[in-house]
């Protein structure tokens, strides 16, 4: 008998029934490949895990969507649910205006910190640089009981 000849889709759905995967490669590859640069081409590891990963995303989405009592699932909770993956790039950009908000307070509080240092100093007290931690100060008790 003559060797078939298959398309690529054919192989990819003949790969799929071998391999364990959420979705069609062949539907995946199609929108990577609409997704990223003409000359880009992508690797087999590459499907299969992009093919994994969303089957992953679409397993937490419902296990969130789970979570609401109701039986019925809307839009809105739909919304809700897929916010951390839709957002991501406005998420980030607030996870780093709270970090530069967070460093100027260090910064504002090490200035406070260096101002009462330098001017409220007691003249008849000795400074240290350092705090001693209250256990390890010598307490009068274990003076008394030692003598």
């Amino acid at each position: 008998m003559a060797e078939e000849e298959y398309t690529d889709e054919q192989i990819d759905a003949m790969e799929d029934e071998k391999e364990d995967l959420p979705f069609a490669k062949a539907e995946v590859v199609r929108l990577m490949k609409e997704n990223l640069d003409d000359d880009k081409m992508i690797r087999e590891r590459v499907k299969v895990e992009m093919n994994k990963f969303l089957g992953d995303v679409l397993k937490n989405v419902c296990q969130q969507l789970n979570e609401y009592p109701y039986t019925t699932i809307e839009y809105e909770m739909l919304k809700e649910s897929i916010y951390p993956y839709t957002n991501i790039k406005r998420i980030n950009q607030e996870k780093e205006r709270i970090l530069l908000h967070l460093e100027a307070i260090k910064a504002d509080c090490n200035a406070l910190s260096m101002d009462v240092q330098k001017t409220l100093k007691l003249k008849d007290v000795i400074e240290e640089d350092e705090f001693t931690p209250f256990m390890s100060a010598p307490s009068d008790d274990e003076d008394e009981l030692e003598e």
